[in-house]
């Protein structure tokens, strides 16, 4: 059985260690491959067509079962169900398909379970800001034990889609734009879901996606064109999902995104190629929702039963919602479009998971799994995932933490909304179980007078405003919570602008002429552009969406009973002029730097046409971000030095060892995430300015001071050249260790 809640929460608040466990997926043995191949002798092709159609609806069946639905199952035409949620539905569709159905194959029943189930956790964006794989993988357990016990034995996520663009809605459900960064939290994601065996009646089967260069869509629009080479695929893309893999997810889905040209659900060099030959993956392929048939509007199938003639030649098991396959099949096998041999194989994959699943032995839904919807352990893991993933982007004059007796205006249109504070793709979450920040105020008997000033986010009305202002004057402090609306993040909601929506901007600079400190809290799906106000808050504290307990996290973050200690998992911009950014970049042959950096302020009336300051940049907003990859402040301030290698010259045959001393040179408490990267200067393609390759947390009382050590291999250093060959080449590296992306010690060593 899975590990206890407790356990969890212990592992994930360092009281006890998290001893590093095997994922135990059963692998591809010669017992499995009888089973698999002895129940495909007995199946008509009727019924391995079956296997190939996951149904459902876009939320949830509702109503009465239709008869005709439960006919299917009988007849063996449904291989899988998603949004079934009505427990008495799942269980008369599996007692249907175990005891009426041909070959009693049973079902799987899946949901996209993102970033919890009920208890709600940090959206997935804020959860890579904790850079802490112990919590991603505590939140997906959690989610796997509630929702298992609605009979979901299935769940499409992780998505690590590498992100490189705010103004992309589903930037909110990413890692962020780092690919070791993805790997570790996608790696633990998949551990979580699945927990210690697949056969436990709370294991989830995850389902990596979005394969492949979904989140790479031109512009930050949605559902979009992707133009990905093939080094960037192997170096950038692929590595999440290949540590997915390697951690045993059992399916992956493919994108809505045609990359380079052809579709992803109809992408034969990629679905067999890659996916099955260079990556080894033996679980199954589901196609995103409609994503087979919408290889029409693409342009790349003249019709229907073109599109699944396209699907099933690519090696696409499983087909979500649309019926191209059920509707066609058969007709494509008569004209000799397709073999018998390949929906047999296409079957095959999906049986030898459900097997893997153990649900041949142990079909129905546990009765007596209550998955212990919103336990105390849930919720205490969900506001430590909150803390942790939160983001102190600024902190004037040490304006955070507050003192308790200090008299505050609460005031946002995201201080009360048991609803937004939850996030995108929240199915299941309900806002009653949400506790808000004024909630949590109220609670802690603090000092503060709430007025909205705006009912949510997009609003534009000032009519609130003067008695916002009003409260601001009698106050202390402003403590001012805006951002987006949960629906303004998340699938087709990209933007083009992303600065606060509404008059929020308006408002914020009201308050800020009552010369009261201002303190911005935002929740949001994506980074903010702050270029507008930033000089107008002494303090910004990102919380992304929070989830559940997002109202008690802000609580003990802003009075300092906890330091919010999440660094960003992504690049945050000045202007979404600057989009795509990521830190990761090439160097260009005209690299930009603060010395060649001409403003367009500085350029004189009337100057020569010529290219200035000849490096690569914008004239109003620069060559850097607001804020870099891996930033984020903490209640107190931390010194590193002693940089020290072991050996400046790295072979095949010894390890580099690195290490630095930090030391907490403030008055609290606090923890250090500290970041380690390096630059290959030469290449037989061009190397990236940086790229990290190991992160370690330290926790260091005030005046300590500890060694902090990393490990580097030749293996670590390795990336495909333009021949797609994986190696490493002779020459000179950099190397930084330091608290973000842009700033570190510096040193260098050779790889000979």
């Amino acid at each position: 059985m899975y590990k206890t809640k407790l356990y969890i929460l212990l592992i994930l608040i360092g009281i006890i260690s998290c001893k590093e466990e095997k994922t135990t997926v059963a692998t591809t043995t010669d017992h499995l491959e009888k089973k698999v191949n002895n129940l495909l002798a007995k199946m008509t092709l009727e019924e391995k067509i079956g296997q190939l159609n996951l149904r459902g609806t876009s939320s949830r069946v509702k109503g009465a079962l239709p008869e005709e639905l439960k006919q299917a199952v009988r007849e063996g035409k449904i291989g899988a169900f998603l949004n079934v949620m009505n427990t008495e539905y799942v269980d008369e569709l599996q007692k249907i398909a175990i005891n009426e159905s041909p070959n009693k194959i049973p079902l799987i029943f899946a949901r996209d379970v993102i970033h919890g189930f009920k208890t709600i956790f940090p959206i997935p964006l804020g959860l890579a800001a904790s850079w802490d794989t112990k919590v991603a993988e505590a939140s997906s357990r959690v989610a796997a034990v509630e929702a298992s016990s609605y009979g979901v034995r299935w769940t499409f996520a992780p998505m690590l889609d590498i992100a490189r663009d705010s103004r992309w809605g589903r930037i909110a459900e990413s890692p962020g734009e780092d690919p070791y960064l993805a790997s570790k939290l996608g790696e633990a994601y998949v551990k979580g879901f699945q927990g210690d065996s697949l056969n436990d009646p709370t294991s989830m089967i995850a389902c990596a996606k979005h394969f492949i260069g979904y989140g790479a869509a031109i512009g930050g629009r949605d559902y979009n064109t992707a133009i990905i080479n093939k080094e960037l695929l192997q170096n950038v893309y692929l590595p999440p999902f290949k540590a997915a893999f390697k951690a045993g997810s059992q399916t992956v889905m493919t994108s809505f995104n045609e990359t380079n040209g052809i579709p992803a659900s109809g992408d034969k060099k990629l679905l067999k190629d890659i996916l099955r030959k260079q990556l080894h993956f033996d679980g199954f392929v589901v196609s995103d929702w409609n994503s087979v048939t919408e290889m029409i509007p693409h342009g790349f199938a003249k019709d229907e039963k073109h599109a699944a003639e396209i699907g099933i030649n690519a090696g696409m098991n499983m087909e979500m919602t649309s019926k191209s396959y059920e509707n066609h099949a058969k007709k494509l096998l008569e004209e000799g479009k397709i073999s018998e041999k390949q929906i047999t194989s296409l079957v095959a994959d999906i049986l030898r998971v459900k097997f893997r699943m153990g649900l041949f032995k142990n079909p129905k839904r546990d009765a007596n799994n209550s998955g212990n919807l919103y336990a105390k352990e849930h919720l205490e893991l969900a506001k430590q995932a909150a803390i942790k993933s939160s983001v102190l982007l600024k902190n004037d004059k040490n304006i955070l933490p507050l003192d308790k007796k200090t008299k505050i205006a609460v005031i946002g249109p995201l201080a009360n909304k048991p609803r937004e504070q939850l996030g995108t793709w929240t199915f299941d979450g309900d806002k009653a179980h949400s506790i808000t920040p004024t909630m949590a105020f109220t609670k802690e008997e603090v000092a503060f007078n709430f007025v909205e000033g705006l009912s949510f986010s997009r609003d534009t009305s000032e009519k609130e405003f003067k008695k916002a202002v009003n409260a601001a004057k009698k106050s202390d402090v402003i403590v001012f919570i805006g951002g987006e609306e949960a629906i303004l993040s998340g699938e087709a909601h990209s933007r083009a602008n992303i600065n606060l929506p509404g008059a929020q901007e308006k408002l914020i600079k009201e308050l800020a002429k009552t010369g009261k400190p201002v303190v911005l809290v935002i929740m949001a799906g994506r980074p903010i552009t702050l270029t507008n106000i930033i000089e107008e808050v002494d303090a910004v504290l990102m919380t992304w969406h929070p989830g559940t307990m997002g109202g008690e996290a802000i609580y003990d973050m802003l009075f300092g009973n906890q330091e919010p200690t999440g660094r960003l998992p992504v690049t945050w911009p000045k202007t979404a002029g600057q989009l795509p950014l990521f830190y990761n970049h090439k160097n260009t042959g005209r690299p930009a730097s603060k010395e060649e950096f001409v403003h367009i302020d500085s350029i004189p009336i009337g100057a020569w046409q010529s290219s200035l300051g000849n490096t690569s940049h914008y004239l109003d907003v620069g060559f850097t971000p607001h804020f870099p990859f891996g930033y984020g402040l903490g209640y107190t301030t931390f010194q590193y030095s002693n940089l020290k290698l072991s050996t400046n010259k790295l072979t095949n045959s010894n390890q580099l060892e690195i290490t630095v001393a930090i030391k907490n040179t403030g008055e609290r408490k606090g923890e250090e995430l500290v970041q380690l990267y390096v630059q290959d200067v030469v290449g037989s393609i061009t190397r990236p300015v940086k790229e990290l390759k190991g992160f370690k947390k330290v926790l260091l009382k005030s005046g300590e001071e500890k060694t902090v050590k990393f490990t580097l291999s030749a293996n670590d250093l390795k990336y495909y050249n333009s021949e797609l060959v994986y190696g490493l080449e002779k020459g000179d590296f950099k190397i930084w260790v330091g608290k973000n992306a842009a700033n570190g010690l510096k040193s260098s060593f050779v790889y000979e």
